[in-house]
């Protein structure tokens, strides 16, 4: 070996040997905090708001940091500076003496939220243009004489160079970073709320996050992967609430649909919008009350295609087209009538009710095409792919949006699909395969994988429905609430069991110190249901953001908050709007309900990331000669 290449050997040793250390020295720091949150049913501005206050963190870290030093009262202040800077700080007439102090505070806070971090990491979170002068804030040890004056005179520079704001605003958002490592999101972006596509561009920015499916994302990355029936739901949804603003700003144009509707529907009260539809004329009511009826009998048409084609999945009692009277004013099942009101059936012909009118099929074409094409939409899906798991391991936890289908007595429930039996974990793993198929072939409408995505709607064996049958039929036509009743899965009593909750952890792998975290059904507190479920195997944190659930939940929304010292859920008042909330400092102020407080502080070494880092350090000591070969 010449003497180049040995130099080169020992450097490239001292290398592997300098990257140890780095290794072994990050895993003693402080396990990073997790923020979980689900259903966020398009109520941007209240999930926004718990996004920028962390779940009430942002308050705390306030609290231990200037407690005694602000009052209360300046606290709030700050914590809004930090919630909504560019709206708060833009033109913000303060003294200069003023802007030193808040930017002194900023720049406090914003050291000690970042602690727990690498300068490395830290470094990567700055904006190129500030980040030389924040490495000298932050890291500001020398507090003599010394350097006094030199920290003085970054303060006075920035605000005499008219850059205050600006500066605030870049530290406003590093405290929100830096609050929260990873954020979970258990499913559910999508359905109710007006404004989905604002939570999804607020997704996209976020640094480190992961995303558990829920059953409404799911129908829409099917009708954008070629679905018709998927693509029937969304629509139909959509205008049940009376969102069409939302198919303006994906540029999905109705027009078709309102003309097939004007042509032919009248008024019915049964799809008249639901919510708070003020901003709406009457003549855009009625529009959309046609629309809603029009889609909705091409939805049961195409569903009841599918479901005729894919025997496997046993819903023939689905079939309701075929159930009913002669007259078509009662559905007979099991020899039972049950009479119908505000129907729609006109364009339902009794020779073949699933057959699609041509002017059907032409609405529906023009809305597949419309959706496929539409650019923020594909960015959105395609996001929503990429992202988003029907279920997710992460530091000994198990995180999804539904259920595990199971029996009465705790087995999991089979379903023969394609010739192969499925149930549990290798279930899940079986569906999101067919997403991912069904996906990367958009203009194939009627194929296996495409119809098992529209399955995972609303089929029994669904992890994302979690009951027995969907009624929508039933409860657009029928006032008898015997037929309006949805069977839950018995998962959902089952999971009240600390056992079952230890079963599930170990069908995924994991051990019996974990807990499973569901998203999916409104935790009723009125009720006196209590999200903590299995000795604390089981949490619960979807509590109804939608506005629509808090009549039954009595509350805005359960999060989840996990650091390196407890785990507790917070349970969020009703959010106004973003204008009322900044003009009267109104907060979210959470109840904090503690899981789990840890005896010793976790580290990094106790996540994932920590046993990656254990590894890669193991596999340098060997190849380094300071250790035994690994274990594979």
């Amino acid at each position: 070996m010449t003497r180049k290449q040995t130099q080169q050997q020992l450097e490239k040793n001292l290398e592997n040997l300098v990257e140890i250390i780095n290794l072994e020295a990050i895993q003693q720091l402080p396990k990073a905090t997790e923020h979980f949150i689900s259903d966020l049913h398009g109520e941007f501005e209240a999930f926004d708001h718990i996004l920028r206050n962390c779940s009430g963190v942002i308050s705390l870290k306030v609290k231990d940091l200037f407690d005694g030093i602000l009052s209360e009262e300046q606290q709030q202040e700050l914590c809004f500076y930090i919630y909504y800077p560019e709206d708060l700080l833009a033109n913000l007439e303060k003294t200069n003496q003023e802007w030193y102090k808040l930017l002194d505070e900023l720049v406090q806070l914003t050291r000690f939220v970042s602690t727990k971090y690498t300068r490395s990491k830290v470094r990567k979170a700055l904006p190129k243009y500030f980040a030389y002068i924040l490495e000298e804030l932050l890291y500001k040890y020398d507090e003599t004489e010394n350097k006094e004056q030199y920290y003085n005179s970054i303060y006075v520079t920035i605000v005499d160079l008219n850059l205050a704001n600006d500066f605030a605003i870049v530290l406003a958002n590093l405290i929100q970073r830096f609050v929260v490592d990873h954020l979970h999101v258990l499913g559910d972006i999508y359905d109710r709320g007006p404004d989905p596509d604002k939570i999804m561009d607020r997704l996209m920015e976020v640094p480190s996050l992961d995303i558990q499916l829920g059953n409404h994302d799911l129908i829409w990355i099917g009708a954008f992967s070629g679905s018709i029936p998927c693509l029937c739901n969304v629509l139909r949804i959509t205008l049940r609430y009376g969102h069409t603003a939302l198919m303006e700003k994906y540029g999905i144009d109705l027009a078709r649909l309102a003309k097939y509707g004007e042509r032919y529907y009248d008024d019915n009260k049964a799809f008249r919008p639901r919510g708070d539809n003020q901003e709406l004329t009457e003549e855009e009511i009625l529009d959309i009350t046609r629309m809603h009826q029009a889609i909705s009998i091409m939805q049961f048409k195409v569903e009841g295609e599918t479901i005729k084609r894919r025997p496997e999945f046993k819903m023939e009692d689905r079939l309701l087209f075929s159930k009913l009277s002669e007259n078509r004013q009662t559905l007979i099942i099991d020899g039972k009538e049950y009479p119908l009101s505000n129907t729609c059936f006109q364009k339902v012909y009794e020779e073949d009710p699933y057959e699609l009118t041509l002017g059907e099929e032409l609405v529906l074409r023009d809305l597949l095409h419309q959706f496929q094409t539409s650019e923020k939409l594909q960015r959105h899906i395609a996001f929503l792919v990429n992202e988003g798991t029907l279920y997710q391991t992460y530091n000994g936890n198990l995180l999804f949006h539904g259920c595990i289908p199971c029996d009465q007595n705790g087995e999991f429930l089979e379903i023969t699909l394609e010739g192969q039996q499925y149930s549990g974990r290798a279930l899940m793993d079986y569906f999101a395969n067919c997403i991912h198929k069904a996906y990367d072939n958009p203009n194939t409408h009627d194929d296996f994988a495409t119809d098992v995505v529209w399955y995972l709607w609303c089929g029994e064996a669904s992890n994302l429905f979690g009951k027995k049958t969907m009624k929508t039929f039933e409860r657009y036509f029928s006032d008898d609430k015997e037929l309006h009743h949805e069977a839950k899965n018995p998962y959902y009593e089952l999971r009240n069991q600390e056992a079952f909750c230890i079963k599930l952890l170990n069908e995924f792998g994991l051990s019996d110190e974990g807990y499973i975290i569901n998203g999916h059904t409104p935790v009723k507190t009125l009720k006196g249901e209590l999200p903590i479920k299995a000795n604390g195997k089981m949490l619960v944190i979807d509590g109804g953001l939608a506005k629509p659930y808090q009549k039954e939940t009595g509350i805005a929304g359960y999060t989840l908050v996990d650091n390196s010292h407890e785990t507790y859920l917070v349970a969020h008042h009703a959010f106004t709007t973003k204008e009322d909330a900044i003009a009267n400092y109104r907060d979210i102020l959470p109840t904090k309900e503690v899981v789990t407080k840890r005896s010793r502080r976790a580290q990094v070494l106790h996540t994932d990331i920590g046993s990656s880092l254990v590894q890669q350090a193991n596999r340098l000591r060997y190849a380094s000669g300071f250790g035994d070969r690994p274990s594979v």
